[in-house]
């Protein structure tokens, strides 16, 4: 009996402890389907905190959602001006960067979530791009970062949206994120995070599927299966085109 109830205790002690908030979330999309007049997407993201235990008092919840899209090594460059002619320079390689990458707060920043804990999460843009070792590759490699982060926010494809994320009675939340029309095909990262004096107390992830169909697919399965085909085919196109507009403007002229 003794060893039964030692058993217990131990079980008892060894099981992990559930959080007292928990993430309940859902998207009104979780395809996208990238066609011929595919223009972007909004998707509605929402969610409600299940609890456990009654709301810390003077603690106010916050609440952070991202979008990841699918990492890839980038290579950025800089330009210089050697014998009269603009020439790359120096170029460093990030190991992983997210194509895409939106992030929507319930309040400022520094305000949601604190350095520690984005630290940890790797939750800020500059956090979610994995750029170990290129500090040997410049000497001043940490300016081609800002170059990355200033070109892709002006595409469209870095974006922070501080207070866009509306929550009420500390318990229902939701926002809306534009994904704009120049995606790259892959399994996007949906991500929410509670916060409380700044620190991560719940998380929550789930997937956002986004593929290229019908012609755009097939064309785009081509090229890179069968590339010597493909370059064929547009040859092909281009020529048949350029007749076209030939026989066209002869048409005109008479």
């Amino acid at each position: 009996m003794m060893r039964l109830v030692l058993l217990l205790l131990a079980l008892a002690v060894a099981r992990p402890a559930i959080a007292a908030e928990q993430i309940v979330a859902g998207l009104s999309e979780n395809q996208i389907a990238i066609t011929a007049n595919f223009n972007g997407s909004d998707i509605l993201v929402f969610g409600a905190v299940k609890r456990s235990a009654p709301i810390p008092d003077g603690k106010p919840l916050q609440v952070i959602v991202t979008i990841a899209g699918p990492p890839t090594p980038v290579n950025i460059s800089r330009k210089g001006h050697v014998a009269g002619l603009w020439i790359n320079t120096n170029t460093v390689r990030v190991t992983s960067a997210p194509s895409f990458y939106a992030i929507a707060t319930s309040g400022p920043m520094n305000e949601v979530l604190s350095q520690t804990d984005d630290l940890r999460y790797r939750i800020t843009i500059p956090r979610a791009i994995h750029d170990v070792g290129i500090a040997g590759q410049a000497p001043d490699a940490a300016n081609f970062i800002t170059a990355l982060l200033r070109i892709r926010e002006r595409e469209g494809l870095y974006v922070v949206t501080p207070g866009s994320v509306t929550v009420e009675q500390s318990t229902l939340f939701r926002t809306d994120v534009k994904l704009p029309a120049n995606l790259t095909e892959g399994v996007y990262k949906v991500s929410f995070y509670l916060t409380r004096d700044g620190k991560v107390v719940a998380s929550h992830h789930t997937d956002i599927l986004v593929r290229k169909t019908g012609l755009e697919r097939w064309l785009y399965m081509l090229a890179k299966a069968q590339p010597a085909i493909y370059g064929l085919l547009s040859l092909v196109i281009a020529i048949v085109a350029g007749w076209l507009a030939s026989a066209a403007f002869q048409l005109l002229k008479r």
